[in-house]
């Protein structure tokens, strides 16, 4: 048999490799334990020493796709320097980039319907949420963003990048587009403060 990739510890991040390769293409329905441990080349027993249930594997996906989203965020928002609305256009650019490059991901980090998640989860979420709500509230005191609720002010930024992305995922508006529609989108929030 061959060398796998897997040995010396790695079996869990081929099984989350394997795992969002298989969801990108086939969609969260057809995701299961045994077929990822076939695609792994290891025995079907093998994904559950990291994972005990489907649902803990789907956690554990979610859970990467919102650390991957959060450290691209605070990246564009470190590259944009200390203006703020160039700052908010980073986060919101890359939050749109990673929603519409990782679609199915994006869709399963926000649809966790079963009871508590997981804490690993809960605090990747909380992580990125907190990114976000810097960016706007450090908006706020500089005066670039209004004074209003900032965590309703999140809540609404959320929605309508979220939006932004399935309007080009879903071919309503084209991709090329997605910069110009947040940049318009950035404009509205930093118009709001006049």
């Amino acid at each position: 048999m061959e060398d796998r990739a897997y040995h010396h510890g790695r079996l869990r991040g081929v099984l989350l490799d394997e795992a969002e390769r298989a969801l990108r293409e086939h969609g969260v329905e057809r995701l299961s334990l045994r077929d990822l441990a076939r695609q792994a080349g290891v025995s079907h027993a093998a994904p559950r020493r990291h994972f005990a249930d489907r649902q803990a594997l789907l956690d554990a996906l979610a859970e990467t796709g919102f650390t991957r989203l959060a450290d691209e965020a605070r990246a564009a928002i470190d590259a944009a320097g200390t203006d703020h609305r160039a700052r908010l256009l980073g986060a919101a650019t890359a939050f749109v980039q990673f929603a519409i490059e990782n679609a199915a991901l994006l869709e399963l980090m926000f649809s966790r319907k079963n009871g508590e998640p997981p804490a690993a989860l809960r605090e990747a979420s909380t992580r990125l949420f907190t990114t976000m709500g810097t960016v706007i509230r450090d908006a706020q005191e500089a005066g670039t963003l209004p004074a209003r609720d900032p965590e309703r002010l999140q809540l609404l930024f959320a929605a309508t990048l979220q939006g932004i992305a399935v309007l080009v995922t879903s071919g309503r508006a084209k991709p090329g587009q997605a910069d110009m529609l947040v940049a318009d989108a950035i404009d509205l929030f930093v118009s709001g403060q006049r």
